[in-house]
């Protein structure tokens, strides 16, 4: 919701504004506000003069996808792509049953989890219309 709201905003909001906006507590503001920073899908403002903190959304759909398709990547993906990968090596001696079984699905996932990272980073490097043209011709 905080999301949305400040990437509807014209302007950057402070943390109060939000909370009577969504009729929210200072604590989920707070915690869901630093969560967005975190991800860098918001930016702190601050204006000359003032000690309160403005918050401002990344208004480029496209920025955001590529930034939460690269925050996802580094907080979730690579770290499932190395369990994988442990996985796959403590195992690799597995030579019948489903030891070798289960080291072969490992094999297999860490391929397909290294092929989606190739393709997303490929996505992630291109602009806009390439990447729209690019899935087009995938689709098509």
């Amino acid at each position: 919701q905080i999301h949305a709201l400040l990437m509807t905003a014209p302007e950057p909001m402070y943390t109060d504004e939000i909370m009577e906006k969504l009729q929210i507590s200072r604590g989920n503001a707070n915690t869901n506000l630093r969560e967005l920073v975190g991800w860098g899908l918001i930016q702190i403002i601050h204006r000359k003069g003032e000690r309160k903190e403005y918050f401002q959304a990344e208004k480029d759909v496209w920025k955001m996808v590529i930034t939460i398709a690269k925050e996802r990547k580094r907080r979730e993906i690579v770290p499932a792509l190395e369990v994988l990968k442990s996985c796959a090596e403590r195992t690799k001696a597995e030579s019948k049953g489903p030891g070798r079984e289960f080291h072969q699905q490992m094999k297999e996932l860490q391929e397909f989890v290294e092929f989606g990272i190739k393709v997303s980073d490929t996505i992630s490097s291109m602009k806009h219309a390439s990447a729209l043209q690019w899935a087009m011709k995938l689709l098509g």
